[in-house]
């Protein structure tokens, strides 16, 4: 039983719970829970940040323990790298192409196991929909270098799959055709083969989200004569609208930090550098060329970036609220 403090004689009626002797205060609950986790994120993230936008600004070697301030010339040398301009270019493709394609994908499936099965009874998804998350989930659990390594042997002119398979159909046209070597079809091939590895990872969210819809909305539709095509558009995708807005988000700073696949796959940016991606360009400069301070540049460029997808996605959620 709790230990209480009787107020005065005289004063109002009130008593005093303490909590029990060892437990937490709220103080206590305060520093723990966000004091902790804060500390944390201070010293792990918003520091090294403040310390690589320093680093900006100067020509550490990344090696030393000496440097000059250089101003914002590193900067301006950024803007005026061919090489640079090109890793941007070829970062805004995937990010126009992959969230748009994995999240479709992965809502397509998503509808599939839940509200695609038969239009007699209640709402449910097609016969052997657990069978069909299960296999549309898996690439999500296998690392992405595996990946990378996985369709570089799909992708290979001689022996790989894809032109082993055109061909017997009567593709001769892709007899020993080189994916990753032709600046045509590069980025679509790497694209592609990122649009697998990460669709059931929002199938599975979407999921998620779908089963949170209120059942009684789906009955009362079915009992309207709605199909599954008209419960998909009027209850599904408005009933899940905010997790949309919120994988986009996800995807699309995967789509800017793509490192694994673009080195799995062309490790020198692919051929006329139609696959060089700015994390490429930022390894490369630091570990290679030695030149920390232009390579935080080029990361607070990416974080500029990635700031600014994110606030024009969330503002275009608002306005659409509105």
């Amino acid at each position: 039983m709790t230990p209480s403090v009787t107020a005065p004689h005289g004063a109002p009626g009130r008593t005093r719970a303490r909590g029990p002797r060892g437990g937490f205060d709220r103080t206590s609950m305060l520093v723990v829970f966000v004091g902790a986790p804060l500390a944390l994120y201070l010293a792990f993230v918003i520091w090294p940040m403040l310390q690589a936008t320093v680093y900006s600004f100067t020509d550490w070697s990344g090696f030393s323990s000496t440097f000059s301030f250089l101003g914002i010339e590193n900067y301006v040398k950024l803007f005026a790298d061919e090489s640079f301009l090109i890793a941007i270019r070829n970062n805004l493709i995937i990010l126009l192409a992959l969230p748009v394609l994995s999240l479709t994908i992965g809502l397509a499936l998503a509808v599939m196991v839940s509200v695609a099965g038969s239009s007699r009874g209640g709402v449910r998804g097609v016969r052997g929909s657990g069978f069909y998350r299960v296999v549309a989930f898996f690439p999500a659990v296998i690392p992405s270098i595996i990946i990378g390594i996985i369709f570089a042997q799909v992708y290979d002119p001689n022996n790989g799959i894809l032109n082993g398979a055109l061909t017997r159909i009567g593709l001769e046209q892709f007899h020993s055709f080189a994916w990753l070597g032709e600046a045509s079809t590069a980025m679509a091939a790497t694209i592609a083969a990122m649009v697998w590895a990460t669709s059931g990872f929002y199938m599975v969210l979407f999921i998620a989200a779908i089963r949170g819809i209120d059942t009684e909305l789906f009955e009362a539709a079915r009992l309207d004569g709605a199909g599954r095509a008209r419960i998909t558009w009027s209850i599904v995708l408005p009933g899940i609208a905010g997790n949309v807005k919120t994988s986009y988000v996800y995807a699309g700073i995967a789509a800017l930090d793509s490192f694994v696949f673009l080195q799995a796959f062309n490790p020198s940016g692919g051929p006329q550098r139609s696959t060089l991606g700015i994390t490429q360009e930022i390894y490369s400069t630091a570990f290679q060329d030695g030149q920390f301070g232009l390579a935080c540049a080029m990361g607070i460029v990416l974080t500029l970036i990635t700031f600014a997808f994110v606030g024009l996605v969330t503002r275009t959620g608002k306005r659409d609220k509105q």
